[in-house]
């Protein structure tokens, strides 16, 4: 029976297709069977919710009555959101790119019955403009060499496949040297923007693994010249129009080189590491724009991204009433009407709001101006019950679309991110909130032993991917730091121990992004790339050096190692989307572990200070006394001072001194990080 089959799905980006005339299927085997037996073609369509230009293709194309009439004739239509399949999303995607295209969602990828790729595209408009054919005159063709030119379709699907393959069981071992990440760094260096920050030209995405690399090495070589361009593109994200200055967190990306026109969409994962890096940055600079930035979007996330079980929902769209950022931006006369007019000039002043506007004839909020020149206390103090005032009339506005799916990695991410930035800056309350998702994610999403990916309404959706895995480690372990739980190091190691089951590569090392007993795609990915998020197999080897050290168990550096040698060939390859994977090497290289000797309770003011520093390959451990370390940690069986709650800084296989002042602390960090 041909229908469209979306109502039965989770996922708010396929129900938001379940009333197309369009007869969709989702991603799975009775998709692939129904192509079979029609001897169709597969038309895959693949974006995700906040996803602007996938709304615009479905208004033109998607809901029209005639071009859904044609999809329907000449293919079997599969819909896919690429949030809740990663995994297909990242085939296909690669397919593209081997095509010689520029990739990006919507993903529109033709397929023969079996799943394999054989031509694509993006975006399609549904007519002909600029010389590019109209949607209906792509499917009439598509479908006439499927049908008339088999040669051609086979030729195609055979490269694409045959690459895909390749791909995937390429392996590129080495053995990496200690100077790598500063290689690498001035490397990055040499291509930042000197003027407004991140990588010279537009669009300008946060690229936090790249940023974050730099700022590790200038912490390790005290050199101005790795900091400056984090701090520069720091300080104009915060101050530009990519963030929400009324509502707090981050939009995705600038589609211009100044930060001021964002992609609206607000995703989980680009916020959660913009906390992390902003908690970096502030805990060595002290400068108060970063607490502000990381207070108000922590708010943020509290207040419309914690879903009902204390999970992080994924995202809220680009778009509002059809219209992309009509909720967030501004006219003249709306600020007018709404303060006095003193009110109004400074308001306008400070947010740049002119009469004709700084974005399609409206105001994005921006304070791009005072990027270089930070407002003072008493100027931020002013302009809060201003903003107040804004947010209040803004909130009455009909709101972005909201996907309240939970994935675990991006849950993952923001624990973590939570749990360093509660325990940085003292707030207890969002520690809480990273131990209730931590909670909901292992005890909701976690059934037989077997983490899933993504959960929505009650209903759980899709074996976890290895980034799952690994990023619910890292929150584990941020959290064991955090709280002082041992409970959660117990945690991490059953996620290793999940991932070491059902994801490890045996023939190349490494990890496979999907289970092997997931059902079967075309290929199984293995990479160390990043994409939008941390690569699990970039990522893994730092998080395996931590719980390694905080265990004292071998086996995890051994991990950890042969996880670096797997993948170190890349490093001739392409280093850019290598941004975690290089920072996992430097914590493997150059560990700083903290070593506090008394009860939790004892040692809070000595664990305030060890948060207090910038020290991203920080390990942090409390021990009633040394002797409960293994014989052969270089802290064994070292002592408290006097009674006194003591510690010891350890790189390498050398402790410093016992230190029992929380001052006296912060300054052996620092030196220990140097040095490590």
């Amino acid at each position: 029976m041909s229908r469209n089959f979306l109502r039965e799905e989770t996922s708010p980006y396929l129900l938001q297709h379940a009333d197309n005339p369009v007869h969709w299927r989702p991603w799975g085997e009775e998709a692939l069977n129904a192509a079979r037996k029609e001897k169709k073609p597969i038309l895959l369509s693949v974006g995700y919710a906040a996803c602007h230009w996938c709304h615009v293709m479905a208004h033109e194309s998607f809901e029209d009555e005639a071009t859904a009439a044609v999809m329907n004739e000449l293919f079997v239509n599969i819909k896919v959101d690429r949030e809740e399949r990663p995994d297909i999303d990242a085939i296909y995607m690669s397919a593209l790119h081997m095509l010689g295209q520029q990739g990006g969602w919507p993903l529109t990828m033709f397929l023969t019955p079996d799943g394999e790729p054989f031509w694509g595209g993006t975006y399609f408009p549904k007519e002909a403009n600029y010389g590019r054919p109209g949607f209906v005159q792509v499917l009439t063709e598509v479908s006439r060499i499927f049908r008339e030119e088999p040669a051609k379709v086979f030729k195609n699907r055979s490269a694409l496949t045959d690459a895909l393959k390749k791909q995937a069981g390429t392996a590129r071992p080495g053995e990496p040297t200690p100077e790598v990440p500063a290689i690498v760094a001035e490397k990055l260096a040499e291509i930042m923007d000197p003027v407004h920050g991140g990588i010279r030209g537009a669009p300008k995405f946060p690229q936090v693994p790249l940023l974050s690399l730099l700022w590790r090495v200038h912490l390790r070589t005290g050199r101005d010249y790795f900091a400056a361009p984090v701090l520069r593109a720091l300080d104009h994200m915060s101050e530009g129009g990519i963030y929400d200055h009324l509502g707090g967190g981050y939009a995705r990306y600038s589609v211009d080189e100044f930060w001021l026109a964002p992609h609206f969409e607000k995703m989980l994962y680009d916020n959660a590491q913009l906390i992390d890096l902003l908690t970096l940055a502030w805990t060595e600079t002290g400068k108060p724009l970063y607490a502000r930035r990381i207070r108000e979007t922590v708010e943020w996330v509290s207040r419309e991204m914690t879903t009902d079980g204390g999970g992080f929902a994924a995202s809220l769209d680009a778009d509002s009433e059809g219209v992309e950022g009509k909720f967030y931006v501004w006219s003249e006369a709306e600020i007018d009407n709404l303060f006095t007019p003193g009110e109004a000039e400074l308001f306008k002043q400070v947010y740049n709001v002119s009469a004709e506007g700084n974005w399609e004839e409206t105001n994005i909020l921006n304070r791009l101006a005072r990027a270089d020149a930070p407002f003072s206390d008493e100027e931020e103090a002013a302009l809060e019950p201003l903003k107040a005032r804004a947010f209040a009339e803004r909130d009455m506005r009909v709101k972005p679309g909201f996907d309240d799916k939970v994935l675990a990695d991006w849950n993952g991410l923001m624990i973590a991110a939570l749990a360093r930035a509660g325990a940085a800056l003292g707030e207890a309350e969002w520690i809480g909130m990273a131990a209730s998702a931590f909670r909901f994610v292992m005890e909701t999403m976690r059934v037989d032993g077997r983490l899933h990916h993504a959960w929505r309404e009650g209903r759980l959706q899709h074996l976890a991917m290895a980034d799952d895995l690994a990023n619910m480690a890292d929150a584990a372990l941020a959290l064991a730091e955090a709280t002082g739980d041992g409970a959660y190091v117990a945690s991490a190691e059953s996620l290793i121990a999940e991932l070491d089951r059902w994801y490890a590569d045996e023939t190349n090392g490494g990890y496979f992004f999907t289970a092997s007993d997931a059902p079967a795609l075309i290929v199984r990915r293995r990479t160390v790339s990043d994409d939008a998020t941390p690569a699990a197999n970039g990522t893994l080897p730092g998080v395996l050096t931590r719980l390694g050290l905080m265990t004292g168990k071998d086996e995890y550096l051994a991990k950890a190692d042969a996880l670096i040698r797997a993948f170190a060939g890349e490093l001739q390859q392409n280093i850019f989307p290598l941004g975690s994977f290089i920072a996992s090497l430097d914590t493997r290289l150059r560990p700083l572990q903290v070593v506090l000797i008394g009860s939790l309770e004892e040692t809070a003011e000595l664990a305030r200070a060890a948060f207090s520093v910038s020290c991203p390959s920080r390990v942090l451990m409390r021990v009633a006394d040394g002797t409960s370390l293994p014989a052969s940690h270089p802290a064994h069986g070292k002592t408290a001072v006097d009674g006194k709650p003591t510690a010891y800084v350890c790189a390498g296989e050398t402790c410093s001194l016992p230190v029992t002042e929380a001052a006296a602390l912060v300054e052996e960090m620092k030196r220990g990080r140097a040095s490590a």
